[in-house]
């Protein structure tokens, strides 16, 4: 009988994740199976000592009772709102995340759908794909530019940084709200400036919402706070579903209050509210902010370290919720 801890990856990942998985656990794997239902993930993880999952999988109270087991969860992914973190502590399971790997790559996302919601790229498809392109005209399709409009970034952290870097490209002037000023070095190098939240969403021409989701920010973005911005503004969320009221948004969108938006995530995903699919105005993305075969592979392994040092008595690099480890010992 192996000595390996016994691991359930509750996803499909990729053999180089899995390899080195393998060298260090005995892998119950999810290649051939698709998304878990809760009960399903309590049935698979129940007697497993670890546990390896995606954003989509909860970790919560009914999972924990059900999976006594359970040591240590890492989450492939940098939010982990769908983790019952003081549920985890207060058992003495580890908990992980990946970040600081999908930077640039969710980044990147962010700016594709700045460029895409802008210049109606979506909708510029869909028309030509109908065939109802049938000549040259002056006014098709109009968009606006990207290039020297103001970019206001709510979440400064490493995914902001990133995107505000690359609006340097496009000589946009960039403004930014978050909880606390970054340092002023970083500010100066970015040529970022702080504003509260209201003026950021008045003055900006382009919001990219690149914040954590928690229960203090749901909704953050409302319907006070969408009739804020300009009518030529645009709206962007690469963050996580639940920080915007998808509902209020659509409203505005369909009454053209705002120009348009750009999103890959939603609240209650994979489900979305409907009535955003029938709008020409805002571009639609399956939350593949990090979707790079290379990223997703490195997030991955990062995760397996993760596990393997949660599960052989050390400190994982990315542990959540520290307090676990006195909670931990104590049993």
């Amino acid at each position: 009988m192996s000595s390996k801890p016994e691991v359930l990856i509750s996803c499909h990942t990729f053999e180089e994740v899995l390899e080195h998985a393998r060298a260090h656990f005995t892998v119950i794997d999810s290649q051939n199976t698709p998304a878990h239902t809760p009960a399903e993930l309590r049935a698979r993880a129940a007697g497993m000592q670890g546990i390896l999952l995606t954003g989509t999988d909860r970790v919560d109270q009914a999972f924990l009772n059900a999976c006594a087991s359970i040591r240590a969860v890492a989450i492939s992914a940098v939010g982990y709102n769908t983790i019952d973190v003081d549920a985890c502590t207060a058992r003495g399971v580890l908990a992980t995340n990946t970040p600081g790997i999908l930077d640039d790559t969710t980044a990147d996302l962010g700016f594709a759908l700045i460029l895409a919601a802008a210049r109606r790229l979506g909708e510029a498809e869909r028309y030509v794909r109908a065939g109802r392109w049938t000549h040259w005209q002056n006014d098709l399709l109009l968009g606006r530019d990207v290039h020297h409009a103001t970019l206001g970034i709510v979440g400064m952290g490493r995914i902001g940084q990133a995107l505000a870097r690359r609006a340097r490209g496009f000589d946009m002037k960039v403004c930014y709200h978050n909880r606390s000023r970054v340092p002023a070095a970083e500010e100066a190098a970015l040529d970022a400036q702080w504003l509260p939240l209201d003026e950021l969403l008045a003055n900006a021409d382009i919001v990219c919402l690149c914040l954590p989701y928690s229960s203090a920010v749901h909704h953050l973005i409302g319907a006070r706070e969408i009739a804020l911005m300009k009518p030529t503004a645009l709206l962007v969320n690469i963050a996580r579903g639940g920080i915007v009221d998808d509902a209020a948004l659509a409203d505005a969108l369909a009454e053209h209050r705002i120009a348009g938006a750009g999103l890959d995530v939603f609240e209650g995903e994979p489900a979305l509210n409907p009535r955003l699919l029938g709008l020409d105005n805002v571009v639609v993305v399956p939350h593949i902010g990090s979707a790079t075969r290379a990223t997703r592979v490195k997030m991955g392994l990062c995760a397996v370290n993760n596990l393997r040092a949660a599960l052989s008595g050390e400190t994982p690099p990315n542990l959540i919720n520290p307090q676990a480890l006195a909670v931990r010992r104590a049993q």
